[in-house]
């Protein structure tokens, strides 16, 4: 079986109040899970990097053998964990390190789309940086639920740079 994943991350204010979404269809394009994560303050690239890490370690966690298309609309990010564009940064390499730590490089096919056909994903990112707030939804093959929404009390996921450091990745 074969798992799509369209992944999004943004920023107002880069850095500012991020957030980034995550949709994971099957191969008949059901849906089977999404994910809207606000982090915090952070650049838009820690978002868009924590959306894969974050589809990524979901996937893995559950214990499939699926194998994975990752989409996303960030040229950088797809360029650089597909291996042809090199990661200056420290804080994207440990990003970066997450994402292929997750699953083994023979499961995983990063492409990129035009922002267009990535409209769902970007709509969850947006919901994420608008409430401030984080959820869950939809079971993975095999069983892997996750809770309806993140419970108040429970801690943002954190990006794996501050906003006070940014990121010399960026191309613009």
């Amino acid at each position: 079986m074969t798992l799509y994943v369209n992944t999004d991350g943004g920023s107002r204010g880069n850095p500012g109040p991020a957030g980034y979404g995550v949709v994971i269809t099957d191969g008949d394009g059901s849906l089977v899970m999404e994910i809207a994560a606000f982090i915090g303050t952070a650049t838009n690239n820690v978002a868009e990097y924590s959306a894969v890490v974050d589809a990524l370690e979901t996937i893995a966690a559950h214990h499939g053998d699926e194998r994975v298309v990752v989409r996303a609309d960030s040229k950088l990010v797809v360029e650089q964990l597909s291996g042809r564009w090199k990661i200056k940064n420290p804080s994207m390499q440990e990003l970066a390190r997450r994402a292929t730590k997750a699953l083994p490089r023979h499961r995983v096919t990063f492409q990129w789309v035009p922002r267009a056909q990535n409209a769902a994903a970007d709509k969850l990112a947006n919901e994420a940086m608008d409430s401030q707030k984080s959820r869950r939804t939809g079971t993975l093959p095999g069983g892997a639920a996750s809770a309806k929404e993140a419970p108040p009390s429970a801690p943002a996921p954190q990006p794996a740079q501050t906003a006070t450091e940014w990121d010399s990745d960026t191309l613009f």
